[in-house]
């Protein structure tokens, strides 16, 4: 995945971010933190991961299926679904 390799500084970056978001879970649970603070941690994380494989989904398909106009066009129109999904 060659186009991993291109962003790799910046994905790994998403993921120690991700990381970091996972920990503030696990010590808000040992913590005993409300009902309402631990949802919100994990849909924070949730929403990060969605970001993470968007974004590597959307260069995966960029890269793989844009070799003439016809492939273009079909993925943004798939790109287009895939992000109104992660919203």
């Amino acid at each position: 995945m060659g186009h991993t390799i291109r962003e790799k500084t910046k994905l790994l970056n998403r993921v120690r971010r991700i990381r970091g978001q996972v920990e503030a879970i696990e010590r808000a649970l040992q913590a005993e933190a409300g009902c309402g603070e631990v949802m919100q941690r994990i849909t924070s994380c949730r929403g990060a991961i969605n970001g993470l494989l968007g974004e590597v989904l959307q260069e995966h398909v960029r890269t793989h299926f844009s070799g003439n106009p016809d492939d273009v066009e079909a993925s943004e129109q798939l790109l287009a679904v895939v992000h109104s999904y992660f919203k």
